[in-house]
């Protein structure tokens, strides 16, 4: 990303911290090492707030800074730049709440790194583009919400974690909800192991018969889809910096071996100049979206994080093709980074769901 996006004060801390902290634990991580002080460590530099205001433990800037950073997580570990952006999504649930109870209570806590919060909303989101039935369903219990249900995968969850999901009522609509560190309804159980990003901290969360009360309730059934409208464009644009700082490690790797392979490297599809032309065309369209937030046509960004997913499988596959043998050894990033793009492309919305909504709003226009 541009480095106008994140003033030096801010941008060179942080940058200090990857290379100190993250860099050296990038294969750990692959492999199930969860980085929680480096997540800690990261609140502490506003990390998870460059788009929300300094009186809520934020930088001030905007979204495009904030999109930047994890950008420059991610050309370190593509994990905790999922993580990173986990932990911004939970931060920006809250900025747009209109309950002020939640907001006071868990905003600038989740921002500064002190609560470590998970995003349940895949489920959730795949259910309101017509994918996939909703899990957690609750009903209306005096002024609160009694939830039950399970989801099979969400990630940055440990013990003291706070989650945020959603449920369908019996009586019709949607709420939207924290559940609290260390609430007695809530269970975390493992999940099958994954072909890498094992330190996403990523569980199956059971809730039975949780109590939510008003204070914890981000959207209630009549806020819901609103709300849902204010959340996403952040959602999806936030998600672009975990393919940013993947095709920006890419290109190094490439720069690297062709120092001593462009002779042969020279006869691959996926070239340099291309790809880093098609990265600033992206980046440059993301901090255009960014800026806009709300009043960004949702077509053009939805075509951005498919864009981004696109991306990150060519140039991960490009940087490893560049290395050649040394590309397939578990020990070599360009190896590690091929699943992280994978990810990239599975993690809701996937690139299928994402061409479902563009063709949908194709439809519409036509």
């Amino acid at each position: 990303m541009s480095t106008d996006l994140l003033p030096a004060a801010y941008g060179d801390g942080i940058d200090a911290l990857i290379q100190e902290t993250l860099a050296p634990q990038a294969d750990a991580i692959d492999k199930g090492l969860y980085p929680g002080d480096f997540m800690r460590s990261l609140g502490r530099l506003g990390g998870f707030g460059a788009a929300l205001p300094a009186a809520s433990g934020g930088l001030g800037l905007d979204l495009a800074a904030q999109i930047d950073i994890i950008a420059r997580v991610g050309r370190a570990c593509g994990s905790t730049a999922f993580l990173t952006w986990c932990q911004a999504a939970c931060a920006w649930y809250l900025r747009q709440t209109g309950n002020a109870a939640a907001r006071d209570r868990y905003l600038a806590p989740i921002v500064r790194g002190e609560i470590l919060a998970g995003t349940g909303m895949s489920n959730a989101v795949k259910h309101l583009a017509g994918i996939e039935r909703i899990n957690l369903r609750g009903r209306r219990e005096n002024d609160g919400y009694r939830v039950s249900g399970a989801l099979p995968w969400v990630s940055n969850l440990g013990p003291d974690h706070l989650v945020i999901v959603a449920a369908a009522l019996e009586e019709g609509g949607y709420v939207m909800f924290a559940v609290p560190p260390g609430s007695p309804a809530l269970t975390l159980r493992a999940c099958p192991a994954f072909s890498g990003m094992e330190g996403t901290g990523t569980y199956n969360v059971r809730l039975k018969d949780a109590w939510v009360p008003p204070e914890d309730v981000l959207a209630a059934p009549d806020e819901f889809e609103d709300y849902i409208c204010r959340i996403k464009p952040g959602f999806l644009l936030m998600q672009i910096g975990m393919g940013l700082g993947l095709v920006q490690a890419s290109l190094e790797t490439i720069r690297a071996t062709n120092h001593r392979l462009s002779h042969v490297n020279t006869f691959l599809d996926d070239q340099e100049e291309t790809l880093a032309r098609d990265l600033e065309a992206l980046q440059a369209e993301t901090v255009r979206l960014a800026r806009l937030d709300r009043n960004a046509l949702p077509l053009d960004i939805l075509r951005a994080r498919a864009r981004a997913s696109e991306l990150s499988l060519r140039a991960t596959q490009s940087a490893a093709l560049h290395a050649g043998a040394a590309g397939y050894l578990m020990s070599h990033p360009a190896q590690r980074r091929l699943r992280e793009a994978l990810f990239v492309a599975i993690v809701t919305p996937a690139l299928k769901h994402l061409r479902k909504e563009i063709h949908a709003l194709e439809q519409q226009a036509a």
